[in-house]
């Protein structure tokens, strides 16, 4: 039965597409995208509060999208460039696999139109 069947942990793709699913976690990246950010500027930035910040920081981390290193008081939040290749490399391969697809429906439609 499904219902008992145990959970399977998720993917790095459901984990990155979760991530860039919440528009405050994408206005978090276009500003890392610039450069690294204390997570007191992202909040300033965002009008979130500290701990909301910390949360999506968290969500961004388990991704693999951000690093965060804590140094005394501050937290300072970076970009993962890799961690967009979770999701790239995902769109890619979808994308190949209509392409073949559609390659070989253009063929069967010619086949169609050379036939008597």
């Amino acid at each position: 039965m499904l219902a008992d069947a145990p959970l399977a942990p998720p993917a790095p793709a459901d984990r990155v597409f979760r991530a860039l699913g919440d528009p405050t976690r994408r206005a978090m990246l276009e500003r890392l995208s610039e450069g690294p950010a204390a997570a007191k500027q992202l909040q300033e930035l965002l009008g979130i509060t500290l701990t909301a910040v910390i949360q999506h920081v968290g969500v961004l981390e388990d991704s693999g999208l951000v690093r965060s290193e804590k140094v005394g008081r501050t937290r300072t939040c970076s970009l993962r460039p890799e961690g967009l290749a979770v999701a790239a490399d995902w769109i890619a391969q979808r994308r190949a696999l209509w392409e073949r697809r559609l390659d070989r429906l253009g063929e069967v439609l010619d086949e169609e139109d050379d036939a008597p």
